[in-house]
Formats: C-alpha cells, structure tokens, sequence
C-alpha cells in the first residue's frame, strides 16, 4: 500500500476552528490545554500524574467484570499503576462498527499509545475506547452500508442502546454474503449490544491492547456524583460553555454544542430522558417524575447510575474516571471539546490533549490504475463534480480554453471609451458600464461553451473520471463516512493491519491509501 498525504485544507471537507487550532492559531490557546505533540505530551503526564488511586481500582474492578468471559484477557493491574494512562476515543454503538471512520478512530488511538510508549518508556500507556451505552439515538446506530445495500435494524427501541438486545441482528446478519462470524458470535451469543460490541472490538484489537470501556455502571458513577450535585443544584455549566462559546462565535467560529440549563438525563430500564427544573420542581420530560431538590440530591447519592451525562458533561466523566492524556476526536468532536475548556477548569480537572483521529481515502488496485491513467492529481477528487471535470480538461487540453486575454483587451478597450464618452457627457458613464458588463458576460458564455465542446472530445476519460469519484464518494459523502469495514475486510483480512502500518496519529493530514 502507498501512502499519499493531502492537506486538509485542500479538502474542503473540515471546519475552520480544527484547521485554525492545527494551525496553532493564537487567538485559540485559551480553548485548550497543551497542543499535541510527543515532546508536548510530558506536561499532560505531570498534570495527571497524581491520579487517585481510588478511581484507579474502580476502574479495574470494573474492567475486570465486563471482560468475564472474553478470551486472552487485558492486564488490567498495570491501571493500578500511577505511572499508567490512558489514550481514548469514543463513539456510538453503530451496528456492525457502522460507517469506516470509526475503525481509523480506534487505530489512530492504538497507534498513539505506541508512540507515546518509545516517547515515555518509564511510563504505560493503554488505549481506551469509550462506548458510548448511554446514548439513545437508536436511529444513529441502526444502519451500515455494505456493497451498495443499506441494513437496517428496525422496531421500537428506547432508553441506552447499550442495554438492547442484540439477536435482534440476526435478520440481517442472515442477509450478509459470507454470513461474518466476527458479529454472528458477537451479537447472538451476547444479551446486550455493549457487551457484544466489546466482544467484536477485543477480536480485532484486543490483542493490540485496546480495551473497551462502558460506563454505564453505579461504581464509576459513584465518583461523578460531585459533578451531578453541582449540575442539578448549581446550573453551572450552561453558563461556562455558553461564555466561551461566545469568544469562539466573536473570532467567526460556528460552533456544534449547545449547552441546556441541566446536562443530565434520568437513565433507567427503557428510559433516557431529559432532566429540567420549573421553578422549584425538577422534572423528567414525557414521564410523570417530579422530585424537589432535596429528593433528585437524595437520588443521585443513593442511586448515581439513574444520571447520564449528555455531550457537555460526557467529556467530563470521561476524564474524571480515567487517568487520560489525550482524546481522538473526529472534526466536529475537536470544535465541540474546546467550547468545554471552562467547564473542566471550573472542576479543576486537567484537560487533555486534542488530537483528530486519522483520515482516509482508500483506493482499490483497480481504482488505483485507473487514476493513474487518467493522471490524476488525488486532492482534485475532493472537488465538486463541476470543478473536477473543469480541472481535469484545463489539464489535459491542448487548447487555450479561456478567454482570459481578449476579456483583459475588451477591459482596456472600454476603458478608452469610457474617457471618450465621459469627456462628451458625464451621464454617458452609466450606458459605457452596462454595455462593458453585457459583453463580458457574453464572453463568459462564450468562454462555457468552449469547455463543454471540449469536455466532448474527452467524453470517455470523463465518464470514467466521475465514475471514480462516484465510487470514492458514495452518494456525494466521503468514503470513510459511508462504506463499512466489511466492503474491504470482507476480502482483505489485512486491511486493518494495512491502516496501523499507513496511520501516523501525529500527522494531521488526509491520507489517499493507495493499493498496488
């Protein structure tokens, strides 16, 4: 496989606060802690290197009940370590890994433990993929695309979708060619889908010590509870996130997260619903739960796994209960961890290094020809049909296919009657400029009409041109957030071997994969 780097900027694909915090813009600093680089990562050590050990041996209790009955199991002691950290990712319970990104998230995250590992050799370091359980838009997970054909798990479903039954799947996995016995055990020999989707993530990177985290769980809850106090009786943290995403929407930043009066949901069996308060009353939106304050405080103390962080306080959680370095986020993950800087500096808990999970274009052999006899330059396929097809004839041409230098003569020529006229009747000016405008539009058309005949001559290369893109972008989307890890594992047991020699967690562009 050949490696071909692409500026993300070239892509047009990426919002301008992560270029701009890549860039190490210095307007940004204030939004995050330390910027990521190896040498970078020892000051983020030294902020968490006092870790308490209490959420250390939480955190490895239990690790050690989830994983009962996996083989070839993690050591999950060395989180005891103090000298021990963590590397994390998270992301939805897509069925079948859902779209390919979400495979380059968690070797991007592998990948950089090993890295900080030659960097550090004092110190451990383990990736961790955070499942996200809690999550209920069962709409979000329940689809993938392989081969052309969209699977879809339908029926009513409600509450975490970590807690659904997952032989629900076994419809589709009967529809799928070759019958993959990866999710077949996974997901029918498992009760919920948390449980069988770490069954299939330690099957393909357990053995590159990735371990799999649900945090839906009363112990781990237990020391979020100073956060849940202070969320439902202080409203903190709408305030926070609203104050800083005020400064990022002042520097022309648009920004993904908004931020409610409580971030929490009451989680129970079939049940994630909003937390909201009305005057002096907390209730739970469509159910018939009201508590006081005293009551929902009673609650959280007795009962803190019926409280579920939402997006502003996940992030929280996350690095309150791991001893984490770094978060590997997709483009829209990175913008909305810097609206949460204030926030974690309100709790005083260090925020960890940002960093943008790998991204990739994969390109078959086949593929692969075909572009180089059509020579094309891999970043051009980022563009838009229109301008795809226009690139590619001013290249291959043989003929000036502009007007550039008859519309800079007809420019100079009415410059000279503009001065003429003008000296006659100054009122002259406005007919000289309509009469300028309406044979440089003329010229324009002209100037179209010239690239579509010749677009006609290169008819065939153009043909085969768009269907290369149509394929690399299916349905207009970028690859990696469309096709499924079964449209290349399926006949390339090595793929993902291929991605962990191609990725460097460290180089921030997009990745063309190419195969010889």
């Amino acid at each position: 496989m050949t490696l071909h780097s692409v500026d993300l900027r070239t892509t047009g694909q990426f919002p301008a606060l992560l270029l701009d915090y890549l860039d190490k813009k210095p307007s940004l600093k204030e939004f995050y802690g330390t910027f990521p680089t190896l040498e970078n990562a020892g000051e983020t050590i030294l902020k968490k290197g006092n870790f308490d050990i209490e959420k250390r041996k939480t955190l490895v209790d239990v690790l050690t009940k989830q994983y009962q009955g996996l083989p070839y199991l993690p050591d999950f002691s060395k989180l005891l370590d103090e000298n021990t950290f963590t590397v994390t990712t998270g992301h939805q319970l897509n069925i079948f890994t859902g779209p390919l990104y979400i495979i380059y998230k968690i070797v991007t995250t592998i990948k950089l433990a090993s890295a900080l590992k030659e960097a550090y050799p004092g110190n451990n370091f383990v990736p961790v993929y955070w499942m996200a359980t809690e999550d209920h838009d069962f709409e979000e997970i329940a689809s993938f695309h392989l081969f052309g054909q969209t699977h879809k798990w339908t029926g009513e479903h409600k509450g975490a979708v970590g807690r659904l039954n997952p032989k629900e799947l076994e419809s589709i996995i009967k529809q799928l060619p070759d019958k993959p016995l990866l999710f077949a055990k996974a997901y029918l020999e498992n009760d919920t889908l948390a449980d069988a989707v770490r069954c299939y993530m330690h099957e393909l990177f357990g053995q590159h010590g990735l371990i799999c985290l649900d945090a839906d769980h009363t112990e781990l809850k237990r020391h979020f509870l100073p956060v849940i106090r202070q969320e439902l009786s202080g409203l903190i943290s709408e305030k926070l996130v609203t104050e800083t995403t005020s400064k990022l929407n002042a520097l022309g930043y648009h920004t993904p997260l908004h931020a409610r009066e409580i971030n929490l949901f009451y989680l129970d069996n079939n049940l994630r619903e909003r937390i909201t308060k009305e005057g002096d009353t907390y209730r739970v939106l469509n159910t018939e739960l009201s508590f006081s304050e005293t009551e929902i405080l009673d609650l959280a103390e007795n009962k803190p796994d019926l409280f579920s962080p939402n997006v502003v306080l996940r992030p929280l959680y996350e690095e309150i209960i791991l001893p984490n370095l770094a978060y590997i986020g997709g483009p829209s993950e990175i913008p909305y961890w810097m609206q949460l800087k204030g926030v974690f500096d309100h709790f005083e808990v260090p925020f960890p290094m940002l960093i943008p999970r790998n991204f990739a274009l994969y390109v078959n052999s086949q593929q692969s020809k075909k572009a180089q006899k059509l020579k094309i330059n891999y970043k051009d396929l980022f563009l838009d049909e229109v301008a795809l097809r226009r690139i590619f004839i001013e290249k291959n041409s043989t003929h000036t296919l502009n007007l550039n230098d008859q519309k800079a003569a007809f420019h100079n020529i009415f410059d000279e009657i503009l001065d003429k006229a003008t000296a006659v009747d100054q009122t002259m000016l406005g007919a000289v400029k309509a009469e300028q405008t309406r044979l440089l539009n003329s010229l324009q058309h002209l100037e179209k009409r010239i690239l579509r005949a010749e677009e006609r001559n290169h008819e065939s290369e153009i043909h085969q041109l768009i269907g290369l893109k149509n394929k690399l972008f299916p349905n207009g989307i970028a690859q990696e957030r469309y096709d499924n890890l079964l449209n290349f594992y399926t006949n390339d047991s090595s793929f993902i071997q291929k991605l962990f020699k191609a990725f460097d967690p460290l180089d921030f562009r997009y990745n063309v994969l190419l195969e010889e």
